[in-house]
This record gives structure tokens, sequence and C-alpha cells, in this order.
């Protein structure tokens, strides 16, 4: 019988020792993490799929090669895409001179040298106590992070909470691959072009195109991580007859080419 979501996923375990540095290595095993928070924060690097990680007001996409920091006490629940997806999670306990960057929600890319940091713990288990060695190496993890970390990519989109606009958003996932214009669909569902513009600005904190620009950009990820699409074809599955328009969008959004986050992978795979 399969232990409940709880002990499975250790996150009792997380504050037991308020001055430890957790970690935790393991395949997710299961589709969800319920909704939970810990006293110490957290930073979630993870291989094999994309992890979904949701707030109370956000769906943050977590892709291969990025890492998310989640600052202590935030609720959130982690979604991934496979049950093969593995998790490395450290987490750290605040520290009184603690910067700026470790108290804002964030998504980052994950450069070679933190990458073998992180691949590095890859046999830690549990509480690294306090002076240890392992525990010294950890946090050499965390003060790096502010250093490398310059760009916090928008990579998650707000729910929306206006009834009407729960439905537009609805359409846009189910017709991605084409190229919605904002005058057509606030048409369609007998809005002014106006008060579209309006009502997104409200109930989302942004335009029409900024939304459904990060919407296809984080389908494209889905696709250049889960399938085995070319960069061309996955351009015109999220609406770009244009491939170096698409990989001019995908590079300012995500800060590398296409095709250069498909070396990554690769990369990736041979560790």
């Amino acid at each position: 019988m399969m232990k409940n979501n709880q002990e499975k996923y250790y996150t009792q375990e997380v504050d037991v020792d308020p001055e430890s540095i957790y970690c935790h290595h393991d395949l997710m095993g299961e589709l969800l993490i319920p909704t939970h928070k810990h006293d110490k924060a957290q930073l979630l690097y993870a291989e094999g799929g994309i992890v979904y990680v949701t707030t109370e007001t956000k769906t943050y996409f977590l892709p291969a090669r990025h890492f998310m920091w989640i600052p202590s006490g935030v609720e959130h629940s982690i979604h991934p895409s496979s049950e093969d997806v593995m998790m490395r999670n450290l987490y750290f306990p605040n520290e009184i001179d603690d910067e700026v960057f470790y108290s804002k929600e964030g998504i980052y890319p994950v450069n070679d040298l933190l990458l073998q940091m992180m691949l590095f713990t890859n046999r830690w288990n549990g509480d690294l106590k306090k002076e240890s060695r392992n525990f010294r190496i950890a946090l050499a993890i965390k003060a790096i992070l502010p250093q490398i970390c310059g760009i916090n990519l928008p990579l998650a989109l707000p729910f929306p909470k206006e009834q009407r606009l729960v439905k537009i958003v609805a359409y846009i996932d189910d017709n991605l691959s084409e190229n919605i214009h904002f005058s057509s669909l606030a048409q369609k569902f007998g809005f002014s072009e106006r008060s579209l513009y309006r009502l997104f600005q409200k109930d989302m904190g942004m335009s029409f195109i900024q939304f459904f620009t990060i919407k296809r950009m984080l389908r494209a990820l889905e696709l250049l991580i889960e399938t085995k699409l070319t960069v061309n074809e996955i351009a015109l599955a999220v609406g770009y007859n244009s491939p170096p328009t698409f990989s001019n969008t995908f590079y300012k959004i995500l800060g590398q080419r296409p095709s250069d986050y498909l070396k990554g992978m690769e990369i990736l795979k041979q560790k």
C-alpha cells in the first residue's frame, strides 16, 4: 500500500530541525504533492520533464535546466508532467542577513557551475547538520544564487478570477496554434476591445499580448521537452508561421534560443 502523500514526500520532516539544511532527491512516483508550506526556503531543481508549481495566485512552469526558489511560508502544490521526473530539493533556514533575492519566488536558468554543484549533492538525503562539511557546501550553493541568477524568468501565469475571463483563457488554451487576433477575440466574447483590454489588465495584471505570448512559449517548452518535433514544427504548433520570429520571442522570454535549449537537454541526459 502506498504511503500517504505527506509521508511519501517528507514534507513533515523538513522543519523538524530548524537549524539544519534539509536535502531530498527522489523520483516523483506520483503526479501530485498536495498544497503545503514549510518554514525553510526551498530550492527545487527537476530533471526529466516539466514541474508545475501552483501557489495561491499563480502557476509556475519549471522546465529542465532551471530551478525554482520558493521562500519560506509560501503555500504551494507540485504537479510533475511525469512520475519519472527527478526532483532535487534543498531546504534552507532563514538567516537574519538574507538578501532580498531570497524573499521572492522565481525561476532561473541553471548554469554549468550550479548544475555541477547540484549533481554533487546527489547522494545526500535528510538533515545536513550545522557545521558539517555538507552543510557548508549546501550553504555555498545558496550563497552564489544572487550572483549567478540575474534574470527571474516570467515562466508563470496568474489565474483568471473573473468568470468571463476564465472562458476566454480556456479558449486561448484550446487554440494556441492559431494566430488569435485581439479584436476577433473581443468580438467573439461580446466585448469591446477597450473593455477586454481593461479586464485583462485588472484581473491578470498583464496585457492580452503578454499573456498570449507567455502561454505560447510555455507550450513550446512542453513540446521541446516532451516530443521529438523539430523547432520549425514547434513554431507552427504554437501559431508562428515564421521560425525566426518564434526563435526571437523564445529568446526574449527564456534567454536562449530553442535550438540551444535542446542542446542543453542533450547535455543533461549525458550526466
